[in-house]
């Protein structure tokens, strides 16, 4: 009989509501954090739940028939959610990326990012708003989402290989599927889209040279990313990562390669483009190469709680604050208090002692705050 994981405990309960500051401020758009990082881009879960059991994200050990996911009355309202969103954009985030779990799971969710879209930047531009999805909804909402004011999408496709792609989504879910969401999110303009492909040693890295053929010459990005040490369900091993470097040195050895700048500072994926002109792909290398010293992004989990690190072991409850009657001026400032004392950069302590960090009890999982 298979081992059940249970956590230790629910990092959904281990939040406290931030204290308002005495005095209080009004946003310039310019907001840093304790190590000079700007707050540029916000991350926010609309959703706990996904149809897709991905090993590396939500094991069927874990989050099985009996998981007590969140009851609808404890996530945020799409009011609340813009509500914040105009916050973190007065202090300066121009990007806002919609994930989940599944995000296209949220019912209604095209009035969502109608409501976004109406939001503007410190200098009046229309915000960068993007969406990660597994695809499985995307080809029959690909239309409404761009008529919504959604302006590109990244999609999650861990292999080519039906027989390895069912596997590491575990709910027997076909590629031919998520390839028809990935051509009509391109055919009604949601780009550019990047796929992302998770890539665990022993599982699907045999993988990797198929989809960069695949996509070569195609008008997709593909980002190899390595296998990470969130939460606490997943079974992380060190072992199991591939790293990035041999990711392009398998690659260039079929397709030459070479690397190029980033299009933006705090970009996460290193830019390699291929020597013919097939296109690009990307590295994202939180384990090897962590990109720690330029993060600019604040996440937001499904029932508001902000965390500040993908790898956090707890949030503030801006929820809290929303409920209990706070004004804007007061979440705002509480926002700027937490963001200045900000000093996370937990991919960069692993690097150096990977055995002593790679699994503490309260960390917050994958699925509640999105990638």
């Amino acid at each position: 009989m298979a081992e059940r994981i249970i956590p230790l405990a629910d990092h959904r309960l281990l939040n406290a509501a931030p204290a308002i500051p005495t005095t209080l401020e009004t946003p310039n758009g310019l907001l840093a954090d304790a190590l000079a990082r700007p707050l540029q881009d916000l991350r926010i879960s609309v959703t706990d739940r996904c149809n897709f059991r991905c090993v590396y994200c939500m094991p069927k050990d874990v989050f099985d028939k009996d998981y007590a996911f969140l009851p609808h009355s404890s996530l945020l309202s799409f009011e609340e959610i813009t509500r914040v969103a105009k916050i973190f954009v007065a202090h300066g985030v121009r990007k806002i990326r919609l994930t989940g779990g599944e995000p296209l799971l949220r019912k209604n969710i095209e009035k969502l990012i109608a409501m976004l879209g109406e939001l503007r930047t410190v200098d009046g531009e229309p915000l960068d708003l993007t969406l990660t999805t597994n695809a499985s909804l995307l080809a029959r909402k690909a239309q409404a989402l761009k008529d919504a004011g959604l302006r590109r999408v990244t999609v999650s496709l861990d292999a080519l290989d039906e027989t390895t792609f069912r596997r590491m989504n575990d709910v027997d879910f076909p590629v031919a599927d998520v390839l028809a969401g990935i051509e009509a999110a391109h055919k009604v303009g949601l780009g550019p889209i990047k796929i992302n492909m998770v890539v665990k040693g022993g599982m699907n890295d045999q993988e990797i040279l198929p989809m960069a053929r695949y996509f070569k010459g195609s008008p997709f990005i593909l980002r190899f990313i390595e296998y990470m040490d969130v939460g606490a369900s997943n079974g992380w091993k060190l072992d199991e990562v591939v790293p990035s470097a041999e990711v392009v040195r398998r690659i260039h050895a079929e397709m030459p390669l070479e690397e190029i700048e980033p299009n933006y500072t705090g970009e996460t994926a290193e830019r390699w483009r291929y020597q013919d002109g097939g296109g690009e792909i990307g590295l994202i290398s939180s384990v090897t190469r962590a990109f720690c010293h330029d993060c600019s992004r604040a996440r937001l989990s499904t029932e508001g709680k902000l965390y500040t690190c993908l790898f956090a072991t707890s949030g503030h409850d801006l929820r809290a604050l929303l409920r209990t009657g706070r004004s804007d001026e007061e979440i705002s400032t509480a926002v700027a208090h937490l963001w200045r004392a900000r000093t996370d950069r937990y991919s960069e302590l692993r690097t150096a002692n990977t055995e002593g960090l790679q699994r503490p009890v309260k960390k917050v999982e994958m699925s509640y705050i999105g990638g």
